[in-house]
């Protein structure tokens, strides 16, 4: 949050740049609102909400989308690498990409639609996700061929209650307003998480034999994140559609495509987060319809613009590329200075425990 409010914020959202007609603001946005200068108690958004609400919906923004990252290499990297990991992370990855995307930027320019994050948050963090679990390594314990389990279904369960739950103020919350656009966006966000579980569960129950709750809370998750880039711009057919694709897609990442090349992502960070962003995205440019978008607004191919369809894939593309490049070489400046990865002492005695001398149980 101090890097949004301290320069964050004028990277991705300042207009200095363009107005000025500087070359830059296709990927910057400037420099004048650092430390929030000139947004004052009565600076008012577009749309009528305080701009100083607005700057603190962001900050939240950009404090979840590191912490997704971290799902995939959890219980083998310092504490010290990963606060610079992000850091960094956030400065050079995920600050550009808002402003591109959300900002004024070229993506933005260029027509792509990202309601609520699917490419700046779900894309650059799931990706960067699975480059971090290559980069780091796999856990001992599923190096050895263990079977990793969930350590509590009920804290699984809760935790995707309130996910659930908040992900309504993320979705519908990017509105900006209190308006039938917001009320869309709460309603197919609903929709589609509600499809991806039951079809979670259906896939598990004929695959596996048995549903589970952790694999239906899985599919709400990967429902959740594919929705959120079409949250704006799709009814409740296409929320229905994209919830059901991209659960598919996304079971198929974890139950075979995870085995098959045997990385170690422990909370499948780029399974559901990374492929769930990218199969939001582009069927963004399948589902939209103006009945959402308005008589001048897009739509996508379902209903005979495939023109939308490319601009997605085009942003998706070049978020999966940057996202790749950067943390990349984000991991190898961290590796060389503080170090990532922590010994196998370190591991088996518990990175709680070892790092910040205290543990969840007592026994």
């Amino acid at each position: 949050m101090i890097r949004v409010t301290h320069f964050g914020y004028s990277w991705a959202f300042s207009t200095e740049y363009a107005d000025s007609g500087n070359s830059l603001a296709c990927i910057i946005g400037g420099f004048d609102k650092c430390f929030l200068h000139g947004i004052g108690l009565d600076a008012i958004m577009p749309t009528g909400i305080p701009e100083l609400t607005f700057v603190m919906f962001q900050c939240m923004f950009a404090l979840i989308t590191p912490a997704l990252i971290l799902g995939a290499f959890a219980e083998r990297v310092k504490f010290s690498g990963y606060v610079l990991f992000t850091v960094l992370w956030v400065i050079i990855a995920y600050l550009p990409m808002a402003h591109w995307v959300w900002g004024g930027g070229f993506l933005q320019e260029m027509g792509a639609i990202d309601f609520a994050g699917g490419t700046v948050v779900h894309i650059n963090a799931g990706v960067a996700a699975l480059v971090m679990a290559l980069c780091v390594g796999k856990r001992d314990d599923y190096r050895a061929g263990h079977p990793i389990t969930p350590h509590n279904i009920t804290f699984v369960f809760m935790g995707m209650s309130f996910l659930w739950l908040g992900w309504f103020g993320f979705n519908a919350g990017s509105g900006l307003a209190a308006d039938g656009l917001a009320a869309n966006a709460f309603l197919v966000t609903h929709i589609a998480t509600a499809a991806a579980a039951t079809t979670w569960m259906l896939i598990d129950w004929i695959v596996n034999k048995k549903p589970t709750t952790v694999g239906a809370c899985t599919g709400a998750v990967a429902g959740l994140v594919a929705i959120t880039p079409a949250a704006g711009s799709t009814d409740i057919l296409g929320a229905f559609c994209i919830g059901i694709i991209s659960t598919i897609v996304c079971f198929f990442m974890v139950a075979v495509v995870k085995e098959k090349f045997k990385y170690d992502d422990a909370l499948d960070a780029f399974g559901v987060h990374g492929m769930g962003g990218i199969l939001g995205s582009v069927l963004t440019g399948v589902f939209a319809t103006r009945y959402v978008t308005g008589a001048e607004g897009v739509q996508g191919a379902l209903y005979g613009d495939w023109h939308q369809l490319w601009i997605q894939v085009v942003a998706t593309v070049v978020s999966i590329i940057y996202s790749i490049v950067v943390t990349y070489i984000i991991f190898k400046v961290v590796d060389k200075t503080v170090g990532v990865r922590v010994d196998k002492r370190v591991e088996e005695e518990g990175l709680d425990i070892y790092e910040h001398g205290e543990s969840a149980y007592s026994n």
